[in-house]
This record gives structure tokens, C-alpha cells and sequence, in this order.
């Protein structure tokens, strides 16, 4: 039976791999908050059913927001399923790159008054071969680590949680070259790591991509070009100081599109991710859809 929503409602979509405590009592004061507005929450742990409630079409009349509970990862599924509904992000996981970026309350009660504001704005999308992301899409070492944590993760991730990971890329991975192409410039840029950038925000505080911008239609891409071990270190506390644009092996440019293809496929495979988790393989095209995505944000 079709439960029909006459009253503005919200769908929140919970990661079902984060756990309790703290986690339960945001969802918790988040929909205490939505209430006092005469706002109706709805929690939902499987997301087909989220699909379903939100593709009808009675029920979308009046739905303000999905929101996105949990980390980066619930963030960019979200969008990817729900592009055309306003995103709002109740921040839940270890790093919350885009709601720190959006400067959005970490707290349910929050975010419930900041929905009932109904304040949202426009920002910039990637998308590569079909898959949204709103932060960072990147190729080599760092995506090496991000398929390998999804390997071996169980359950809530944190800080420690890669240190495994990295200790595997900087023992196993081989770097192979790789090509990149920008919009329509017929001649690449060789590197070994390529990180394209849509806002700048990266993990464990890298300064990747921190010229981006959210409204601009035009990704900044970071190519590494040697690599090592050794290298892939050197280039992580360059990133951390933010002192890597001035090395001479570091190219960084902005681009609507981006392709980027092994040199030599039969060296081995290279990784892909988007926003924290794998997306198969290289050779992938990347493109910047202006505008695409609105998000929840602070009032003026």
C-alpha cells in the first residue's frame, strides 16, 4: 500500500554500515528538528526502498530533500541516484568533505532548522563515464588505496583505517604512465597520478585541487609525473604543505573535460575512484556539469 505524503517530507537515506551512539542521536534530533517545522522525516536504511518512496510520483510533490546521512560515500550515492532532488548532509562519517566545505552544522538539530530555512544553492558536478562526484575523481596510487580499503574495511571507517591501505600501495603499486588529455588539446600531459578536482576538499588534509571552485564550470587537475614509493611520499607532504604547484614535476590545470588513458595497457591495470570509493578501472572520460547539483546551505 502507497503511503501518499500530504505534508512536506524529507527522505534520509542512513549508511547502513555506520554504527551507533553519536550516529543515532543526530538522526534522532534530526528529525525532532523537521517535526517542530511540521516537516516529516523519513529514515531509510535500504535504499531501494528510498528509490522507490521518492520515484512516486505523488510523493515527490512534496519532498524538500533527500538527505545524505553518513560520510562522503552515502554523499556521492545519493547524488548519483537522485540528482534532480535538493541534497541536504547531515555529516556522519570521518572526514565530511562537503559538508565542511558547504560550512554545514554538524549536528541534526541543525541541519533540521537549516532545511526548514530552505536556503540551497546551485553547485558544479563531475561526472565520469556515467558516475557523479561532487569532490575529487582521481586515478593511480591514492585510487589504488581507496579499492583497497573497500577491500578490507568492515563497518565504520577512521583515520586508522587507512593505514593499512597505504602501507600496501606504497609496497605494491607499480605506477604505470598515463596519458591526459584536456578539453580538446590534442597533446597530454604524462604522469603517474592524476587527481581531478571539482571543489577543494581532499582527505587527511591535502591541499588537492585548493584553487577549484564550486561554481566556475571547470575542474583543476593535479598530474603527478614520477613515480616511487619514495615519490608518492615526497608528493603527500608537498600536498599537505600546499607547496606542490611550485615542484617541477607537478602539473596543475583546470579543464571542463578530461580523458585519461594508459600509456601502456599491458603494464597493468590502474585504478579509478570518485570521492573516496572505486570506480573500476582507467581509460575514463571526465566532464564538468555546471550548476547540476542543489545542495542545502547556510542562510545569508
Amino acid at each position: 500500500m502507497t503511503v501518499v505524503m500530504e505534508k512536506p517530507w524529507v527522505a534520509i537515506q542512513r549508511n547502513p554500515r555506520s554504527g551507533s551512539g553519536r550516529r543515532r542521536r543526530e538522526l534522532v534530533e534530526l528529525c525532532c528538528a523537521l517535526r517542530r517545522h511540521s516537516i516529516v522525516p523519513r529514515i531509510f536504511r535500504d535504499r531501494d526502498e528510498l528509490d522507490v518512496r521518492v520515484g512516486e510520483p505523488v510523493s515527490r510533490q512534496n519532498l524538500l530533500a533527500v538527505v545524505a546521512a553518513g560520510g562522503d560515500g552515502t554523499v556521492v550515492d545519493v547524488v548519483n541516484r537522485h540528482p534532480e532532488v535538493p541534497i541536504a548532509v547531515l555529516p556522519l562519517g570521518t572526514e565530511n568533505l562537503l559538508a565542511r566545505f558547504l560550512c554545514l552544522p554538524q549536528e541534526g538539530k541543525g541541519l533540521g532548522e537549516l532545511i526548514a530555512q530552505g536556503c540551497t544553492r546551485k553547485i558544479d558536478v563531475g561526472r565520469a563515464d556515467g558516475q557523479l562526484f561532487t569532490l575529487v575523481a582521481s586515478a593511480g596510487f591514492d585510487a589504488f588505496v581507496a579499492h583497497e580499503l573497500d577491500r578490507v574495511r568492515s563497518g565504520h571507517i577512521t583515520h586508522l583505517s587507512y593505514v593499512q591501505p597505504i602501507w600496501t600501495a606504497l609496497r605494491r603499486y607499480k605506477h604505470p604512465a598515463l596519458n591526459v588529455y584536456l578539453d580538446d588539446n590534442p597533446d597530454p600531459i604524462r604522469g603517474v597520478e592524476v587527481m581531478v578536482s571539482n571543489l577543494p576538499a581532499y582527505g587527511m588534509g591535502l591541499k588537492v585541487g585548493q584553487t577549484a571552485r564550486e561554481d566556475d564550470g571547470r575542474f583543476v587537475v593535479t598530474v603527478l609525473q614520477r613515480g616511487s614509493a619514495f615519490q608518492m611520499i615526497r608528493y603527500s607532504i608537498k600536498l599537505w604543505r600546499g607547496t606542490h604547484e611550485q615542484a617541477g614535476d607537478v602539473q596543475v590545470v583546470r579543464a571542463r573535460r578530461v580523458r585519461i588513458v594508459p600509456v601502456e595497457p599491458d603494464q597493468g591495470t590502474v585504478p579509478f575512484q570518485v570521492d573516496g570509493d572505486p570506480a573500476g578501472e582507467v581509460p575514463v572520460e571526465l566532464e564538468c556539469l555546471p550548476g547540476a547539483l542543489r545542495v542545502f546551505v547556510p542562510g545569508e
